[in-house]
């Protein structure tokens, strides 16, 4: 699998990650690595999950990386692995309550490492933000860490580019590397955003974009396919569900120039979407969430998927 350098960074990662919401959740530790052996083989190297990754079900917290965890001890794999997770995340029962302060960054970490049994973190991201919490404070605690061992490099997953740029700015002062990479809500189906009960998610925007495009900083999008939408369009199975965040006449106006795409260039419709923010003008790393063998094979056949800028503006003016 094609795989390019994260700026400011020796990672050399691959150009399509692994999400793992499904890993330890809906996927049983048998499939679990089935699907994590089969990325493997394809020549992925760059998996991302999370510490409340499972907690919305019964039973074990953390069970996304204890899974991971397992897989990586029983494989002997952890030097082929790029591994990124997420904290600092609000209790899912107070969504309200951030937990974003130097004792709770380093509470996370700390539980990370424990469940994914690794003595590092290749890339570590803080979940949600709080704009209450001065932004030196985050970076001071989470490059303590770096000196530590314990995380490599940082980023920030559902950070406004206003509070990015502040963080940015410190690092800079202080002669230091802050955030390496964004992790936004980010796809080629414009998104209601009115319809989203997370109101802490940051959707990726124009601004966000010229930021990138000028800096560029990495940005690994998740939901990078809308969930399926147009996939599930195509075979008029949508769920209601996916229809609240994603149909409006952008999005159904996109559904069409993406079959109109795929038809004219023998791309099948999952090439157009990743291939979409593969092919922006900064280094997008975006994230899929397979469920099965067919979906993550369906999704990495988009790797090689190079699209030119008149194809770009061809997908987005609507």
């Amino acid at each position: 699998m094609r795989r390019q350098k994260i700026l400011n960074t020796n990672l050399d990662a691959s150009v399509i990650c692994l999400g793992t919401v499904n890993i330890g959740s809906s996927l049983d530790q048998k499939h679990s690595f089935a699907l994590l052996d089969a990325y493997l083989e394809q020549g992925g190297n760059f998996i991302d999950t999370a510490k409340v990754y499972s907690d919305w079900l019964p039973g074990v917290k953390s069970s996304s990386e204890k899974t991971l965890g397992f897989w990586l001890k029983e494989r002997n794999n952890r030097q082929q692995v790029i591994l990124a997770t997420k904290g600092a995340h609000p209790e899912l029962d107070s969504m309200h309550v951030s937990r974003l302060t130097p004792k709770e960054i380093e509470s996370d970490i700390r539980s990370s490492l424990e469940n994914l049994q690794t003595d590092y973190i290749d890339l570590y991201w803080l979940h949600r933000d709080d704009p209450q919490q001065p932004v030196n404070d985050i970076i001071e605690t989470l490059t303590a860490q770096v000196k530590l061992g314990r995380i490599r490099y940082f980023g920030c997953s559902n950070w406004s580019l206003k509070r990015m740029q502040v963080a940015q700015d410190y690092a800079k002062l202080k002669g230091i590397v802050g955030f390496v990479a964004n992790q936004p809500y980010w796809c080629l189906a414009e998104v209601n955003v009115t319809s989203l009960t997370d109101k802490t998610l940051v959707v990726f925007d124009q601004a966000t974009k010229e930021y990138h495009q000028e800096s560029q900083v990495a940005v690994m999008p998740y939901s990078s396919q809308a969930n399926g939408w147009f996939q599930k369009m195509a075979i008029n199975n949508v769920s209601p569900h996916l229809h609240k965040i994603y149909r409006n006449r952008i999005s159904l106006e996109r559904l069409n120039r993406v079959q109109k795409l795929a038809n004219e260039n023998g791309l099948t419709m999952t090439q157009v979407v990743l291939g979409y923010l593969i092919s922006q003008p900064f280094p997008t790393f975006p994230i899929i969430g397979a469920r099965n063998i067919a979906m993550l094979n369906d999704s990495l056949r988009a790797h090689n998927t190079q699209l030119t800028r008149e194809q770009l503006r061809f997908l987005e003016s609507v």
